[in-house]
């Protein structure tokens, strides 16, 4: 057989998700972020989930290209633009919208031969400091672009750094939202400034004479179920639900004595006599190496938690006391990385993160490419987080 790991993407919650994200910004239409592979979870396997989306965002002009090899022929926005010039000519014969941040990019449309004008998102730098147009230049890009004839529409967009906080003021987001709503107030175009967390948490409030979700939304890990703003907020009370599944089994219960350590570099010391499970997941399936001893996991549906160091192929988790009453655990028993179990529980990927000193981002990313995927379409039983 082979090896027991395996990630399970769950198509009704990816829908669930998207429903979320609508319901929260029903006046304005939603881009599903589907960068990274979809963050992990493979593109063409979220596609029929996640199609009933306005528009697809992404970064790379290949995903573009498998996106509209699903035959998808709504809108596909390039969220960091080109990188070359000669990426143009397949923004034009895929009809990608795509951003445009920095001077190089206006020099390369006014260079670009086009029979079809291109409709490109104008981005502001509002105070992430990351890319776009300071406040001081937005007006003079925007000229440029408006007098070119390879350019049709310009949008304007902008990406907040502490939508998921209460820093700066209102909950993270006054300062940014007044510097955007300064530099653009009377520029014609669509707007697009929520992420997910700015979504979830302000999509409803009033910017100037409209609502701050603006014309477009851009969901991202909201749509798979993780909490932008967690620990604030668990998925739970945001409903989101898991749409991946890390699971495997044990291959081993070795009975280890009061000061005996397990693993590599002997981190933990059994208190007393103890019973390990050796679960088929290690690093180079993409689990973290750094989650220590206390990292959250299930074993058969029942909360518990790694002990000692990751090891490339293997971990080690606590089964309890080896005493004679205790629940027997086997080899072949089910143990969730992160996702639900089947016995009903369910276990956050946000809590296997925060406790390995990480976000859910790079967990879900970092999937490798040797644990084999399947889909799940059932819809969830009613599940409760592992006390």
């Amino acid at each position: 057989m082979p090896r027991p790991i395996l990630a399970t993407v769950h198509l009704c919650a990816l829908r669930h998700n998207l429903e979320r994200l609508q319901r929260a910004a029903p006046d304005s239409r939603l881009w599903a972020v589907v960068k990274a592979n979809a963050y992990g979870h493979g593109l063409e396997r979220v596609f029929p989930a996640l199609r009933a989306a306005d528009g697809f965002a992404l970064l790379d002009l290949a995903e573009a290209e498998r996106l509209r090899a699903l035959d998808w022929r709504g809108p596909i926005l390039l969220l960091e633009g080109c990188f070359e010039a000669r990426d143009l000519e397949l923004c034009s014969r895929l009809n990608l919208w795509h951003v445009v941040h920095c001077e190089e990019q206006i020099d390369w449309l006014a260079a670009h031969k086009t029979h079809q004008p291109h409709r490109v998102f104008l981005k502001m730098n509002s105070g992430m400091n990351r890319l776009g147009f300071r406040p001081a230049a937005l007006r003079s890009a925007w000229a440029r672009l408006n007098a070119l004839p390879q350019v049709d529409e310009i949008s304007l967009v902008t990406h907040f750094s502490d939508a998921d906080s209460a820093r700066f003021g209102t909950d993270g987001i006054a300062h940014q939202l007044e510097a955007f709503a300064a530099a653009t107030s009377d520029l014609p175009g669509e707007r697009s400034l929520c992420n997910s967390a700015a979504t979830l948490r302000h999509a409803a409030r009033e910017l100037g004479s409209g609502a701050l979700s603006a014309d477009w939304v851009r969901g991202g890990i909201a749509l798979y179920g993780s909490a932008p703003d967690h620990p604030e907020h668990r998925s739970a009370d945001w409903q989101l639900q898991p749409a991946m599944t890390l699971a495997s089994r044990l291959i081993a219960v070795q009975q280890v004595e009061a000061g005996e350590s397990v693993g590599y570099g002997s981190t933990f010391i059994a208190p007393a006599t103890m019973r390990i499970g050796i679960v088929a997941c290690g690093y180079a399936d993409g689990y973290p190496r750094h989650a220590g001893s206390g990292t959250p996991v299930l074993v058969r549906g029942v909360r518990s938690q790694l002990v000692g160091r990751i090891s490339m192929d293997m971990l080690a988790v606590d089964l309890g006391p080896a005493e004679a009453d205790a629940p027997p655990c086997q080899i072949g028993d089910e143990v969730v990385l992160w996702g639900r179990s089947r016995h009903g529980a369910l276990l956050p990927v946000d809590e296997v993160a925060q406790a390995a000193g990480t976000i859910a981002y790079e967990l879900l990313c970092a999937v490798a490419a040797r644990v084999p995927f399947a889909l799940d379409e059932s819809e969830p039983a009613t599940v409760a987080a592992a006390a």
